[in-house]
């Protein structure tokens, strides 16, 4: 019955902690663990000695802190994506970081008299968690992505309680940087015999416009008599006031309730006004309070179609969406708020407005954001199924844990408004046969039980294949990886009528470098380990982003992209692989230490249209190239510019369709180069000065400039500031190949928590207080304490006039 509520239409959001009158307490496991790299035969009983273990707070990644190590995830392997044929030594796919072997995890549990029912939710554990409760087993989990629910109610007494979790990560189990530990939150949930299951509410609006919306509410009980049991559902507004819409339902005997509700002139979620409601549910027994849970949710509709393509809220758009990896750069996948909220404001920026998680379960708090900041998302599942992309990687549990995985990745976020789309698969090997669009078929279906409010899709690369199989045309939106050669034949052959570019470009690039000359190559590679930000440099299977625009501007039945990938991720180091040092990747349109690189412009010109891009590249410090061709491009959402060097002009450029590159950049390819200025002058449409931007030739490193993301930190002991450290000359320019030595000194109400310059080939370890430039810059990352003062953060350099900011701490 309880999927009869459920309707292509509208949606919700996520489960958010209450407790009424005693009845729920909901904590968070974060301080007091302990931990320890190794196996231990008895770490799971109380009596077990884990003085020596160390200290530390969940969310935690044990391996981040390196050393970084080539022996580490050092293969012989014939990588297919790459289109390789031959084993070859490849070095760095997972990062090049400890995270291989077993840990364990221990902490103690403090039970309260007066709950009937005790139960821990793991947002994620990598990987393959066997959890103990005083000496037993109580559950076990197999993916390391995927959030699951152990009812430690047989396992437990009123008082000291000790819970153990046992990890383990083997080799060539990822594609990626995997991480370790308990890297996302874990809560200990405790309520009374009559309470609401965990995700056991479900919010849909199978009716939405700006004038009415019907609000269907399920809720799922936990109790043995059903007898003078009620649920009361209430909407409160986006301030958390009661909007005077309520509704009262009594259960059936399987403890399901349902009801519906009519909320007049709703705020429609979209990312432009990502407005949230919350429902709030009390659960009566014979009148009295029994549990109460607050929901937030979002009012709004979604839609394919041949006709209109994606629509939400009955509008037509296109995805400008980026695939993400978990972690989160010099901080490992330990998953922190603060950390997720910058990754994704600084994408708010470019005008990004959609969210791939790829490959894997995306976290709970990085889908409460995505409601609140306004990101579409793609909801990803399985990187493998059955078949092997690495020996040791998911195909090992597919038969078994598939469903089950599934089953949670819907159930746990269901109610998020952010998500449109769910993901059951990413260049699966099996799309090429019959079988594999059977179990393409088999696992849609289960989505769609689950959930019947939004579609599915998947990521397929092998398109002849996957359209003689019809592994793509079963699916409710065909998303193709790349292949865009592929999309006219894929459009004729399929029934949906319309195509979702699921990954796109794979552009490669390092933030401040620059090859010569300036010219479009696949599968570059150079001694330096860098890739050219001229934005011209792609693998030997993917492309640029003009290939991807020029398709979704000039066929109405392209409904947008999702963009490999937002910011570069550790592991997969294409194309530098087979080459060592190189531990993480170079497609991001952001570097790993959230550094915009020159792509980042390109795409803002495209996707911001609330404000102007105006971006000038390649820097202009080239001792040594006087008088050589060295190209200037120009980033920017107007028509057209005129550059100027030293005051001379070059001649005016203007955005050209019939010209590939030249149809969304513009470009002077015979600039000789001379120390001194850039100028660029845009216009607009009607051919008027709008905007003018300088790029000058620095001189010597002289001092350091740092700036903060953020001004003030609360003093929870989690909290995050990014400062910024540039290398500047006596005028404050900076200097852009700066390489000096840094040290940071980190004093007061916080902590130095770690640092990063974006350089893919640095094996430099994140974790200590000391990095060289890269660029002229890098990024210290600060973490508040537990107590409200000012943090000091000083950066020193050898011949560098040495600075200090503060951060408050509240």
């Amino acid at each position: 019955m309880k999927n009869k509520l459920l309707f292509l239409g509208m949606f919700v959001c996520i489960a958010v902690s209450a407790l009424a009158a005693q009845a729920r307490k909901e904590l968070l496991l974060e301080r007091g663990w302990k931990f320890s790299k190794g196996d231990f035969a008895d770490a799971m009983l109380p009596e077990f000695d884990d003085r020596r273990w160390e200290k530390v707070a969940v969310p935690h990644d044990w391996a981040i802190a390196g050393p970084f190590d080539r022996q580490v995830d050092m293969q012989v392997v014939a990588i297919e994506q790459n289109g390789e044929k031959i084993p070859t030594e490849h070095t760095g796919r997972t990062g090049a970081l400890p995270h291989i072997g077993v840990g364990w995890y221990r902490l103690t549990l403090e039970i309260p008299e007066g709950y009937a029912h005790a139960e821990l939710c793991f947002d994620g554990a990598m990987a393959e968690p066997a959890v103990y409760v005083n000496g037993s087993e109580a559950g076990r989990w197999a993916s390391g992505y995927t959030p699951f629910n152990v009812d430690i109610t047989p396992f437990v007494s009123k008082g000291r309680n000790t819970l153990a979790v046992r990890l383990q990560n083997v080799e060539e189990s990822s594609r990626w940087y995997p991480g370790a530990g308990i890297y996302r939150p874990v809560r200990l949930v405790l309520t009374q015999d009559v309470a609401v299951k965990t995700w056991g509410v479900t919010v849909t609006t199978p009716t939405a416009s700006e004038d009415m919306a019907i609000v269907d509410v399920g809720v799922e009980l936990r109790c043995a008599d059903m007898a003078g049991v009620a649920v009361r559902a209430e909407i409160l507004d986006a301030a958390g006031n009661p909007t005077g819409v309520q509704a009262t339902a009594a259960p059936f005997s399987n403890g399901q309730a349902y009801c519906r509700m009519e909320v007049k002139s709703p705020q429609l979620w979209s990312p432009e006004t990502p407005t949230l409601y919350t429902l709030r549910a009390t659960v009566l027994k014979d009148g009295v309070a029994k549990d109460e849970t607050l929901t937030r949710f979002g009012i709004r509709t979604i839609a394919f179609s041949p006709e209109k393509g994606f629509q939400l809220n009955g509008k037509s758009r296109k995805f400008k969406g980026v695939c993400l990896h978990h972690d989160l750069g010099a901080i490992g996948v330990a998953v922190n708020r603060a950390a997720l909220r910058r990754q994704l404001s600084i994408l708010k920026e470019m005008g990004c407005d959609a969210i791939r998680t790829a490959h894997n379960a995306p976290s709970s708090w990085q889908m409460e954001l995505c409601d609140e900041m306004g990101f579409m998302v793609m909801a990803e599942s399985f990187d493998m199924w059955r078949y092997p992309k690495c020996k040791n990687g998911y195909s090992r549990f597919f038969n078994s844990w598939a469903e089950k995985d599934l089953v949670n990745l819907v159930q746990c976020h269901k109610n998020h408004p952010s998500i449109v789309m769910w993901s059951i698969g990413n260049e699966i090997p099996e799309q090429v046969s019959s079988e594999g669009a059977r179990l393409a078929k088999k696992f849609q279906n289960i989505v769609h039980r689950e959930d019947p409010t939004r579609f599915v899709t998947q990521g397929i690369d092998r398109v002849d294949a996957a359209l003689k199989s019809s592994f793509a045309a079963i699916m409710d939106v065909p998303g193709l990886n790349y292949r865009t050669h592929k999309y006219e034949d894929a459009y004729r052959a399929l029934p949906q009528g319309f195509i979702l570019g699921s990954e796109t470009a794979s552009t490669v690039s390092s933030r401040g470098v620059y090859k010569f000359p300036a010219e479009e190559k696949k599968g570059a590679a150079y001694d330096d380990r860098q890739c050219s930000s001229y934005d011209l440099e792609a693998c030997r299977w993917s492309n640029l982003p003009e290939d991807d625009w020029t398709l979704q501007d000039d066929k109405e039945w392209v409904v947008g992209e999702f963009v490999w990938t937002g910011f570069d991720y550790l592991g997969e180091p294409t194309p530098y692989d087979h080459l060592w040092p190189a531990r993480s990747s170079y497609f991001g349109i952001v570097d790993l230490a959230g550094l915009p690189k020159d792509r980042y412009y390109l795409y803002r010109s495209r996707w911001n249209t609330a404000e102007s891009t105006l971006h000038i590249l390649p820097h202009w410090n080239w001792e040594g190239r006087e008088g050589e061709t060295t190209p200037v491009y120009v980033y920017t959402s107007y028509p057209t510019a005129e550059l100027f060097v030293n005051g001379v002009s070059q001649g005016k450029r203007s955005k050209n369709p019939s010209e590939r590159l030249d149809r969304y950049r513009l470009r002077w390819n015979e600039v000789k180069y001379q120390p001194g200025t850039l100028k660029v002058v845009a216009y607009d449409e009607a051919g008027n000065p709008a905007a003018e931007k300088t790029v000058g030739t620095a001189g010597k490193p002289h001092h350091l400039r740092l700036t903060a993301d953020r001004s003030t930190l609360a003093a929870d002991g989690n909290d995050l500031a990014y400062v910024t450290v540039s290398v500047v000359d006596r005028e404050g320019n900076l200097c852009p190949t700066a390489t000096n030595r840094l040290g940071f000194s980190v004093s007061g109400a916080g902590t130095f928590k770690a640092a990063c310059n974006g350089d893919a080939s640095s094996l430099e370890p994140f974790t200590q207080p000391a990095m060289k430039a890269f660029g002229g810059q890098l990024v210290v990352t600060l973490q508040s304490a537990e107590k409200q003062g000012v943090i000091r953060l000083q950066v020193a350099g050898k011949g560098l006039k040495s600075e200090s900011v503060q951060v408050v701490v509240e």
